[in-house]
């Protein structure tokens, strides 16, 4: 039967008008979509993406302690990069494919979610646009853009691979922290692309690359509603007062028996508890599923995050997990966490 098929064909071949690429190769119009999408992409987000030299002041001058990426959110100079990026730096200058070279100064970081907001001596920055990293989903296309060691525009692409991460983040021998639900994605981010922006297909920012976690494995800090409280206090006050339990979570449906009970089907599973911090001086264990605080039902790490304020530092809370089936109740006194 293939012969015959292979004979037909051939045959017919002599008839045919010649067939372009496209006709030939069905998946051809498909990998010209991708990479229009990737290249529009591209093009459009380089001049919002800086690379950055961080500088520290010592004595007769300035002293390099780093580098990495950022992202223009706003015209008159304000950009976007990770926390870790400019640690221990007061300021430094961000290089841009235009040309320019501009000083900046760290306006304010937040080591918990890992962002910091600077400001640049410009006024006619092109600002990124920025999205929802919420509505992503598994295996959605991304574009990961940074500016590492002034190698203008460094793209990768690929997919989101997974939603709803932690991150832990901390200097060495010093405290760890815990950066909750960050995007996983296979697209590789490059040395020095750390603070660049995760983009999706319609070039909107929905997440800041924050680290390699491994190879093929990038972690970008999502753009969403809590993130944006965050960006707008740091612009506004310099820093984020934020109450800290010292767990890393991760969405989990719950045991349909506890879930019957609680009317809800999905709360947080503790993957890891810091050493010594509040949720371990309070008795909570990894593995526990948190269910609740202080009567508010929790069911994904956004919830948590929203309630972690400044009032609730020092205070007793309410914990309501699920441990071996069975619900308990137990008091954690949120730290501070130290900037």
């Amino acid at each position: 039967m293939s012969s015959v098929l292979f004979v037909e064909a051939s045959n017919g071949a002599a008839d045919a008008p010649l067939q372009t690429d496209r006709e030939r190769s069905p998946g051809a119009e498909a990998l010209d979509a991708y990479s229009q999408v990737v290249t529009a992409v591209a093009r459009d987000l380089a001049p919002s993406v800086a690379n950055l030299r961080v500088t520290r002041r010592v004595r007769g001058g300035r002293m390099a302690v780093g580098g990495g990426s950022a992202v223009v959110i706003a015209p008159d100079g304000y950009l976007l990069t990770s926390a870790h990026v400019v640690d221990g730096g007061h300021g430094g200058d961000a290089s841009f494919v235009d040309g320019r070279d501009l000083r900046f100064t760290v306006v304010g970081r937040d080591p918990l979610s890992d962002l910091a907001v600077l400001r640049a001596d410009a006024r006619d920055l092109v600002p990124a646009r920025l999205g929802d990293a919420s509505a992503l989903q598994v295996g959605q296309l991304v574009v990961a853009i940074g500016n590492p060691h002034g190698y203008a525009g460094s793209v990768t692409a690929g997919v989101v691979s997974a939603l709803g991460r932690s991150l832990p983040v901390g200097r060495r021998g010093g405290p760890q922290r815990l950066v909750e639900n960050v995007v996983q994605t296979d697209a590789a981010l490059n040395p020095g692309n750390s603070g660049g922006a995760l983009v999706d297909g319609r070039g909107c920012v929905v997440g800041i690359n924050t680290a390699v976690a491994g190879v093929g494995l990038g972690l970008a800090v999502p753009i969403n509603e809590a993130t944006r409280r965050i960006v707008a206090t740091l612009m506004s006050d310099g820093r984020v007062r934020r109450a800290l339990l010292g767990v890393a979570v991760g969405p989990r449906p719950l045991p349909p028996r506890v879930a019957a009970r609680l009317g809800r089907r999905d709360g947080l599973e503790v993957i890891e508890v810091v050493p010594e911090g509040p949720a371990a001086r309070g008795g909570l264990h990894a593995e526990d599923l948190i269910v609740g605080l202080d009567g508010t039902p929790l069911r994904t790490t956004d919830d948590l995050q929203r309630l972690m304020t400044a009032e609730r530092i020092g205070r007793p809370l309410e914990l309501e997990i699920v441990r071996e089936g069975a619900v308990q109740m137990l008091s954690v006194v949120p730290a501070e966490l130290d900037g």
